[in-house]
């Protein structure tokens, strides 16, 4: 019976068959450097290259083009640090890029810029093109590993006409957030270095400490320390389980300005959760002193670097 068991869990595997209690994971979410070389040609495919604009003039991957997140935030001086800007802004820069209602559009990063990509994703996401969107496995760096082809020339895109369909829902500000502490169904993570989720370290925010409730899972921990390739499946579910997430839980992520806890949406949307993202982050949530902040017990804060 054990064999018989165990043969059925591979079957359930291979067939991309859910475990009862979880949602199915949306594995076209993250693609490998086979699937990305398969598709290269196809006329709907726009890349993306997230990085050091001088890293992109010297090495990309052919068609990709050069994108920043400050092409996808509010102007400095006119909002938080890193905030969503009218969906027209965003609409005008996508469409420089290419993008029509038809692109698949797949994300990368030059070396080591993990956060950033996933923070395109989920602007894409918001957008109404997430199912269209993917991140490279491994960015640039796997790429090159398996010494396939890079180039130096820059090709200006066909500019792109799309209609933006924004999922307002997946962005959540303060009051939902302050709503929604400790209520079950509802799992707030906080993306942030331990060292900042328990209040050791303030940063640069005006209290340190989290989000009553909130359960940490570094953003670093849901790829590989070594190439930067997503954890498996299992691997993540535990990361998400060890926090107290159940798999029918609406999941909300938030960091320092909201780049790492756009790599913690990303995570929680491949798994198959209801995510969402507090765009504000701690940076919003500990300048508003009516707030409440908590620090783990027996830590002792240090001031500002």
């Amino acid at each position: 019976m054990k064999k018989i068991l165990i043969v059925l869990a591979f079957v359930a595997l291979a067939l991309g068959i859910e475990r009862p209690g979880h949602a199915k994971v949306k594995s076209s979410l993250i693609v490998s450097t086979e699937w990305l070389t398969q598709h290269l040609n196809d006329d709907s495919l726009v890349l993306l290259q997230v990085g050091e604009e001088k890293e992109y003039e010297t090495a990309h991957i052919r068609t990709a083009q050069f994108i920043q997140t400050s092409d996808i935030s509010t102007p400095r001086g006119q909002g938080l640090i890193l905030e969503l800007p009218f969906v027209i802004q965003l609409k005008t820069t996508f469409e420089k890029f290419g993008i029509t209602d038809k692109s698949r559009v797949v994300v990368y990063f030059s070396r080591d810029w993990v956060t950033p990509t996933a923070r395109v994703f989920m602007t894409l996401d918001y957008l109404g093109l997430g199912d269209r969107t993917s991140i490279l496995d491994g960015g640039l760096p796997a790429w090159q590993a398996e010494g396939r082809p890079v180039t130096a020339e820059i090709q200006q895109p066909k500019p792109g006409n799309f209609t933006p369909h924004p999922k307002r829902e997946l962005i959540v500000d303060a009051a939902w957030v302050s709503a929604n502490i400790g209520k079950p169904g509802v799992a707030i993570l906080d993306a942030r270095s331990a060292k900042f989720y328990t209040g050791a370290e303030a940063g640069q925010m005006p209290r340190a400490g989290h989000i009553p409730s909130a359960r940490n899972i570094p953003f670093s921990s849901v790829v590989e320390e070594s190439n930067n390739k997503f954890k498996s499946v299992d691997a993540l579910r535990e990361l998400f389980k060890a926090a107290g997430v159940k798999p029918t839980d609406i999941v909300t992520t938030y960091c320092h300005i909201g780049q790492q806890a756009s790599l913690l949406y990303f995570v929680a949307r491949y798994l198959g959760y209801d995510a969402h993202l507090y765009d504000g982050s701690f940076e919003d949530w500990s300048h508003r002193s009516e707030l409440p902040v908590e620090k783990s017990e027996n830590v002792k804060t240090e001031g500002k670097p």
